[in-house]
């Protein structure tokens, strides 16, 4: 085991999600507008480690709505902390990153963003990670973080690791 696979700071956060996934996404059809209709659709998602960890980026592909996404997500050493960027194909922008780390099985990432002109606070949550299978959400608070509205949600089925 080389140096850099025994260090426990959180750079080794997502090696759990490198490799090929099957994903069901529910999708909140109107946000920030008290909806409660959502839409499900299908999907894929593929995610590699970058320089031993630090970075890694994921292609999600939402072949229903005729999207592809990227995460981008870094590692910055010396405040353990995650940053996570996203780039849609709908538009081509890289959005404000959230940050973040994982604490007790469970991510939990914050950010500004900009949604339909409106200002909102974001939060990425993942939960419920094993060997096979993973839930990511996504929520907007319109408030300043008074109240959430969760928009998205995304189950991960394993399909395969890297290589095989």
């Amino acid at each position: 085991m080389n140096a850099i696979a025994m260090i426990h700071d959180g750079r080794r956060d997502f090696d759990f999600f490198y490799g090929d996934w099957r994903v069901r996404h529910a999708m909140l059809k109107r946000r920030g507008a008290g909806a409660a209709e959502w839409t499900e659709f299908t999907g894929t998602a593929a995610c590699r480690s970058l320089m031993g960890g630090l970075c890694n980026v994921e292609e999600a592909d939402m072949p229903d709505r005729g999207v592809q996404g990227v995460a981008f997500r870094t590692f910055d050493i010396a405040h353990r902390i995650w940053s996570i960027h996203w780039v849609s194909s709908a538009d081509g922008l890289m959005t404000e990153p959230v940050h973040g780390r994982f604490e007790n099985g469970e991510g939990h990432f914050y950010g500004v963003d900009v949604d339909d002109g409106r200002p909102v606070k974001v939060a990425f949550h993942w939960k419920d990670i094993t060997a096979g299978s993973a839930q990511w959400s996504q929520a907007f608070s319109y408030d300043d973080g008074r109240t959430w509205e969760t928009n998205w949600i995304m189950n991960f089925t394993r399909a395969g690791r890297l290589g095989d």
